[in-house]
């Protein structure tokens, strides 16, 4: 399926036959990638008494539970009610899921003890660009971050001042293929979530952060359409499914 969009008064073309998946799907068991000091998630046929719900066990049908947390297990996208008193809904909060998109990546810097993005790394890698969501893919970038166990391991993260231009530069859609944009350990501060969701005391119900996605190697830093679907949980937060086209002109 081939699309004519028209952005800021120039005309580009989209290919909706080739999607770029940047979502890690999830899958039962070790293979699956785990943060936060949680186990993996399960997915297993619902069982009464002898009776397993599996075609391969007698069933006539593969009737599954699946046991997961969305911040721990996966792709997930996220809105402010994540650090609010009153949790808020992704579901209710993300109405609209086509966006421009800006892939940048960064390369971690060392501060004390811990890697980090900085303000400036972010600002060189725009280059002054604009979108309404913004793609960071970080090196080193294996493929093991798609089944990569992310807790103790301090990850690298970004500095509350880049999140905050990111934020000046009209973005309201972060996308990161690591398991949060704070330290994993931060006594509480989560100091780029709170840069990211509050300006001047008031809340960006709007603004979305989606974390643990992948973006491959092959896919070129510049400017994209983003489809960013979620499941419908009424949640903070719900695995989700970016999807990249690339606009050509």
């Amino acid at each position: 399926m081939q699309a004519k969009i028209t952005i800021n008064q120039t005309e580009y073309s989209v290919d909706f036959s080739k999607p770029i998946d940047l979502s890690i799907p999830v899958i039962s068991g070790e293979e699956n990638p785990v943060a936060w000091y949680l186990e993996a998630p399960k997915i297993e046929p619902v069982k009464e008494g002898k009776w397993v719900a599996a075609v391969a066990q007698g069933s006539v049908v593969n009737f599954n539970n699946v046991y997961l947390n969305p911040h721990a297990h996966g792709t997930h996208t996220e809105c402010v009610g994540h650090i609010t008193e009153k949790v808020h809904s992704i579901n209710e909060h993300l109405k609209t899921f086509m966006f421009t998109a800006e892939v940048i990546t960064l390369v971690p810097e060392s501060f004390a003890d811990d890697l980090v993005f900085t303000k400036k790394q972010v600002a060189k890698a725009l280059a002054s660009k604009t979108s309404e969501a913004l793609v960071i893919r970080t090196l080193p970038n294996t493929s093991s971050k798609k089944s990569r166990k992310w807790s103790h391991t301090n990850w690298p993260y970004l500095m509350a001042d880049a999140t905050a231009y990111i934020k000046e530069c009209g973005v309201k859609h972060l996308l990161i293929d690591l398991p949060s944009v704070d330290r994993e350990r931060d006594e509480g501060v989560l100091a780029s979530h709170k840069a990211w969701w509050y300006t001047g005391g008031k809340i960006r119900f709007d603004a979305t952060i989606t974390e643990m996605i992948y973006v491959p190697h092959t896919v070129k830093d510049g400017s994209y359409i983003l489809n960013l679907q979620i499941a419908s949980f009424e949640n903070d937060a719900a695995p989700s499914k970016p999807i990249l086209y690339t606009l050509e002109n």
